[in-house]
């Protein structure tokens, strides 16, 4: 990692730092997200863009709601969920959006009750110790973690930037001496171990000490910010709750590491979508304050506009209904409706171009940022400026290099239907990552049709856990068996060692979208056990015969010992049929006794036959079939979670397992077809049954697999991938039981009959 180069050298950073600190350059306030020139051109606008004045009307009524109950800062003690933990959550957003109101309105009310709280906070803050919760790694004082007083003071240092020259010089010098200089050391010097790291955790820390830094015109505490601790009082290796290094030795921390290591060339951030967009927040909004304070230093360039590029990522990882894929420690269903995604896509908008895509994603998200940012994306979508965001097939790499594998999305979309595959092939994704390579999720417009598990926590309900991250994470979400991948002898990959999993990461052998009928994602990786090779070939094929297009799935392991393969497919909606017999036990047992298999029952026990294993499922009126050219004696298992939950804190959610014994080499080959429909008005069964008359591998050699899906009009398909070259320019010629095929690339499809 080259952290600082060219025109960002460190040295170079921080002396233009101090030149400007020395030089006594004062902004004046507010200059952060609102500026004085700002907040008059904001003015003029007021009454005349209605998207913005409906926001302004928006968070009117809920601070003056709030205002109408007083000022309640209570003594800190719950976890998240808890009273105290929520009401201290409510001050922050509440001081910010009255900060904001008293600017562009005008009435100094705002101003008197973020100034009323400022002073009730700066009589309890000296008086608090750390706070009685004591699970977190890095406590904090109004909340259980440092990372929650950090949320605190992002948004309060804006709320004080905007009544900054309102309060007065006396009481701004005893806010700052009792309250916000404390509190910035606090969660730095004082919190290290939080503070000075790569994660999602430091980002918030860093930027909340450089928000209240820019507004005190702060130059220690601004470098402190950007560039982390001077002295490292952290020993090396150290580790956090979540199993995480909290310091890797020679790591560079602050706000620009933060930028330059989790966030892939792309845009992709390790940690997946879910904390990408959770981090934008304090990303986009201290990016937008430096700016604005700092333009010298041309935050929105750095490492070749990055912060805006991950801003087109985060809208990429979503489905059709803008929720973001439950990749890694994800919580279903959240969006990019979310707050965090309004301010970012507000600021990608006016400091990256005024992409007239991106009003659109405003238009649905139908409320902006109140400053210049969202009055730019309201006066866009006023002057009627919007163009579709449309979300095409992309392979997002992952790594501060893109040399950390990736995340591939396939979308395959006619008129308003669109089928989405998301097969990720990524680096373990720091503390919040998952055991799962070579795993994949797929929906039907914004319904899961085969599911990626997410986290196993209630966020924010104290009831279960405080609102905090459950032991079934650990114990089943995190673990490869709660995923759609290959598990080896029943042990998770890396063996559910954290350290071993970051270590390495799987490679992309061939993405291939150019053919909208053949896309194509294919990936390898040869760590998560040793002496094993695994090979997954995903593929959304539109073929003769049938209603949607389908999706052919190749994997491939190839080990030095005889092994047992579990390939697992949890499928959301009610089964419908299965052509193999099976058992349903009198008392159900638990499927294994570690690495996640304590958590399945074991429903329905059964053998392959001769012939394919076709299973079919129905889920928000459309019907699904898995069929499996499975071998004779691989045993199919009907499971479902539960087991070895005594508080009922996993979901009850099915799958069926494809377990093959006692083998070296395995090629595990599946088609999921999408077909027909079933109305509750109606009730009638549209083409409810497959079209899929046979799946067969034809030819796999150490060069090629070759894969055949026959229809029942009788039609073939056939597909071809060399599995040991990979250029697009290599001349192929391969013979499949008696006829010949050649081609250019490293895959071949054709109808054959």
């Amino acid at each position: 990692m080259n952290c600082i180069k060219d025109n960002w050298l460190k040295t170079a950073v921080l002396g233009l730092l101090l030149l400007v600190f020395q030089n006594g350059i004062a902004q004046g306030h507010p200059s952060l997200v609102l500026t004085k020139k700002g907040v008059q051109e904001i003015k003029a606008q007021l009454g005349k863009v209605p998207l913005f004045d409906a926001s302004v009307a928006e968070v009117k009524k809920e601070v003056d709601a709030e205002m109408a109950l007083g000022i309640d800062v209570p003594l800190p003690k719950d976890f998240s969920g808890g009273y105290t933990h929520e009401r201290h959550k409510k001050n922050w957003l509440m001081m910010q959006r009255a900060g904001v109101l008293y600017q562009i309105l005008g009435d100094k009310k705002y101003a008197v009750y973020v100034k009323d709280m400022l002073m009730a906070y700066t009589k309890l803050y000296p008086t608090l110790p750390l706070h009685p919760q004591e699970r977190s790694y890095a406590r904090g004082k109004l909340f259980w973690q440092a990372l929650n007083d950090s949320n605190w003071l992002v948004y309060v240092s804006q709320a004080y930037d905007c009544v900054y020259d309102f309060i007065g010089a006396k009481d701004r010098a005893l806010i700052e001496k009792d309250l916000f200089k404390p509190f910035a050391d606090f969660i730095s010097t004082g919190s290290p171990q939080f503070f000075n790291r790569v994660h999602n955790h430091s980002t918030w820390g860093n930027v909340a000490v450089g928000m209240i830094a820019l507004v005190m015109d702060d130059a220690e505490l601004l470098d402190r910010a950007l560039n982390g601790l001077k002295e490292d009082t952290l020993p090396v290796g150290m580790k956090d709750n979540d199993g995480g290094l909290i310091k890797k030795e020679g790591q560079k921390t602050g706000f620009l590491a933060n930028v330059d290591e989790p966030f892939s060339p792309d845009g992709y951030y390790n940690e997946g979508p879910y904390y990408q967009r959770y981090a934008m927040y304090p990303f986009m909004v201290f990016a937008e304050a430096l700016q604005n304070t700092k333009p010298d230093l041309k935050i929105f360039e750095y490492k070749n506009g990055i912060l805006v590029k991950s801003v087109y990522a985060l809208l990429n990882l979503t489905n059709s209904d803008g929720e973001f894929f439950p990749l890694n420690d994800g919580q279903k269903g959240m969006s990019y409706y979310s707050r965090e995604l309004v301010s970012a896509v507000d600021i990608a908008y006016l400091y990256g171009g005024r992409d007239a895509s991106l009003l659109s994603i405003a238009e649905k998200q139908g409320r902006v940022q109140l400053d210049n940012s969202g009055m730019a994306v309201a006066l866009g979508v006023k002057n009627k400026l919007a163009k579709p965001f449309v979300k095409k097939s992309i392979d997002l790499s992952d790594g501060s290099d893109g040399e950390q594998g990736g995340v591939a999305i396939i979308r395959n979309k006619t008129k308003d239907d669109e089928l989405t595959l998301v097969m990720k092939y990524a680096a373990q994704g720091s503390s919040h990552g998952h055991f799962d390579k070579l795993s994949f999720s797929y929906y039907n417009n914004s319904s899961e049709i085969l599911q990626d598990y997410g986290l196993a926590r209630f966020v924010n309900i104290e009831q279960k856990g405080g609102g905090n991250y459950l032991k079934e994470n650990s114990t089943w979400a995190k673990q490869t068996i709660a995923h759609n991948t290959v598990i080896q002898n029943e042990t998770s990959h890396f063996d559910g060692d954290f350290e071993k999993g970051t270590l390495f990461s799987s490679k992309k052998y061939l993405f291939d979208v150019s053919n909208p009928k053949v896309q194509i994602i294919s990936a390898t990786e040869d760590n998560a056990y040793p002496g094993t090779k695994m090979h997954r070939t995903m593929v959304m094929l539109e073929a003769e015969g049938y209603q949607r297009p389908l999706l052919l799935d190749i994997f491939q392991v190839d080990s030095k010992t005889a092994n047992q393969y579990d390939l697992p497919f949890y499928y959301l909606g009610q089964m419908m049929t299965a052509n193999f017999k099976y058992e349903t036990p009198k008392t159900l047992e638990p499927l294994g006794k570690s690495f996640g298999y304590e958590h399945l029952w074991k429903e329905g026990i059964g053998k392959a036959g001769t012939g394919n294993t076709k299973f079919s499922w129905m889920h928000d009126g459309s019907f699904y079939t898995l069929t499996s050219a499975t071998k004779p004696d691989d045993e199919l298992l009907l499971v479902r979670l539960g087991a070895n939950d005594p508080s009922f804190n996993l979901r009850r959610d099915a799958g069926i397992i494809i377990r093959r014994k006692n083998s070296r080499k395995a090629t595990f080959v599946n088609v999921i077809e999408t077909h027909g429909s079933y109305s509750t008005v109606t009730e009638n069964a549209l083409n409810a049954s497959s079209s899929v008359a046979n799946v067969e591998l034809v030819y796999e050699d150490n060069n090629y697999v070759a894969v055949t899906i026959e229809n029942k009009n009788g039609s073939i398909s056939l597909f071809i991938l060399a599995t040991a070259n990979n250029s697009a320019d290599q001349n192929h010629t391969l013979e499949i039981k008696g006829k010949t095929h050649s081609w250019v690339g490293a895959h071949y499809s054709s109808t054959i009959k």
